[in-house]
């Protein structure tokens, strides 16, 4: 856990890592870890994780059954409860094992550092889903004032990886429900950051539930951003569609022309060999003059 928690800087570091190293020197004692009456429980309404995958949850209760839970929670006192800090999954899972209390370190914190944890902790496990990490990485710039070099820093990702994570929350809502559910992902939906809200929900869809590949959906973008131009035909004037017309009842036969006044070119059809004859006479005629 203290590797994992490197990236979080000195304070809040020294916070998580020190009741965990704490626990563990102290475990045989039992003076740190306590069992704490899950019903005496609260989760913590700040928790940057809203949705909770049911397969692994269900995996972890059957682990905690079998195994108990191994690593305690971190609370700290809420009049008579405790607010959860880190580990509301365990919790879950524990009462839906059937457990009555559960291992768990009291710590004290203050408002602003249990805030810190809650989405710290969460962003680092990687279990949420790409929208709430975005909303976690936003809470902690405006609460905290980080920049996103700092928000990086602490949980241990590249700085384009927090930048491209923020593009989400710029999607339009329908699209960002898509993300959030699974049906569409991160890597789809980054596609999407260029694009007009007006347009991102209905070409999302065409990726959406596995739809096509990353790659293919950038195809599909790109042309939906830049169409292939078609080419305008020259407007005709009024005179030169007069031509075309006295030439088709002189020749009896359809006659169509492409370009201007200025440049194209004038088709004459001839569909028997009676229209081929025609035209032929009709020349013959105009030489003659």
């Amino acid at each position: 856990m203290a590797n994992k928690l490197s990236g979080l800087g000195k304070g809040l570091g020294a916070l998580l890592a020190g009741a965990e190293e704490e626990y563990d020197l102290n475990q045989s004692v039992g003076t740190v870890a306590q069992e704490i009456d899950i019903a005496s429980i609260i989760p913590n309404a700040n928790q940057p994780r809203k949705v909770f995958d049911e397969t692994a949850l269900n995996e972890l209760v059957n682990s905690i059954r079998v195994h108990g839970v191994i690593t305690p929670i971190i609370l700290v006192r809420r009049a008579d409860k405790y607010m959860i800090i880190a580990g509301e999954r365990r919790w879950r899972a524990a009462k839906r094992a059937g457990l009555i209390k559960i291992p768990a370190i009291v710590r004290d914190y203050t408002d602003k550092e249990i805030k810190e944890i809650s989405l710290i902790e969460n962003l680092q496990r990687e279990d949420l889903n790409p929208i709430e990490t975005a909303n976690a990485i936003k809470q902690l710039m405006d609460e905290y004032k980080y920049t996103q070099e700092q928000v990086a820093e602490r949980i241990g990702k590249s700085r384009s990886a927090v930048t491209n994570t923020l593009g989400l929350l710029t999607l339009d809502g329908q699209v960002a429900e898509l993300i959030a559910s699974g049906r569409l992902s991160a890597g789809h939906a980054k596609v999407l950051i260029p694009v007009e809200r007006s347009h991102q929900y209905q070409l999302a869809m065409k990726a959406a539930d596995g739809k096509m590949s990353v790659r293919k959906f950038e195809e599909c973008v790109k042309s939906f951003k830049n169409p292939e131009k078609v080419e305008k035909k020259p407007e005709q004037s009024l005179e030169l569609r007069d031509l075309i017309k006295r030439m088709q009842r002189v020749f009896a036969t359809k006659v169509s022309a492409i370009g201007n006044d200025k440049k194209g070119r004038i088709y004459i059809d001839y569909y028997t060999r009676d229209d081929l004859d025609r035209i032929v006479e009709l020349l013959d005629s105009v030489e003659k003059i």
